[in-house]
């Protein structure tokens, strides 16, 4: 036990010598679970995503035919507004940008925002830019594995930090799980936490936890 505790600190004090440690964060070597409500059932029979609002033209996949589109590789660090961090975790899934550039979708010119829209009605919302760096994927997959339901099976998007990279960072609720839809924008629209008195911008680096 004391190993664990002593190599933690240490992987803790070698991240923040990095500049990887976001301030008011702590490591941690577990995956957390957190969310609002319960776990959704997945039937893969009948669930579908949808791309819809300043589009081109609107699409809906099934799970299938999610699966046929391009597929994206990260390793990143995620930060969680509850204060734990996570390093070096692993995602695999679709990248927002790869559709965008390969024509897959189109977005029409007031396009700015983009709301994820979760089982239960959740959403959360983030600034297009933010959607369309490297640092942001819509996950299939965690350390080379389906999610688990609790982190969001079938699919959530998800946020963190390359590191070297300078990308902006937002805390990890800003990809949602159990993710349905993204809807493009020309206007801000703030989601379940958001209206509920946590920061929109929500940048890990400013410590912009609440409003």
């Amino acid at each position: 036990m004391f190993g664990n505790i002593f190599g933690r600190r240490e992987d803790e004090e070698r991240v923040r010598r990095e500049g990887r440690l976001p301030p008011g964060q702590s490591l941690t070597n577990k995956f957390p679970v957190l969310h609002y409500g319960p776990v959704p059932r997945f039937n893969p029979a009948t669930w579908d995503f949808r791309i819809y609002g300043e589009v081109e033209r609107e699409a809906r996949w099934t799970w299938d035919e999610f699966n046929q589109l391009p597929r994206t590789k990260i390793t990143m660090d995620i930060h969680c507004v509850t204060r734990w961090s996570k390093f070096d975790t692993y995602w695999e899934g679709v990248s927002v940008k790869t559709l965008l550039d390969g024509g897959i979708i189109a977005l029409k010119p007031g396009a700015g925002y983009v709301v994820q829209h979760c089982e239960y009605g959740f959403t959360t919302n983030l600034p297009l830019d933010v959607m369309l760096a490297p640092n942001f994927l819509l996950a299939t997959h965690f350390d080379g594995k389906p999610l688990d339901p609790d982190h969001g099976y079938p699919l959530r998007g998800v946020v963190g930090h390359i590191p070297g990279a300078e990308h902006k960072t937002p805390y990890f609720w800003k990809g949602g799980k159990w993710l349905r839809a993204l809807e493009f924008t020309s206007r801000d629209k703030p989601g379940f936490w958001e209206q509920a008195g946590y920061h929109n911008e929500a940048d890990v680096w400013e410590e912009e936890r609440f409003a």
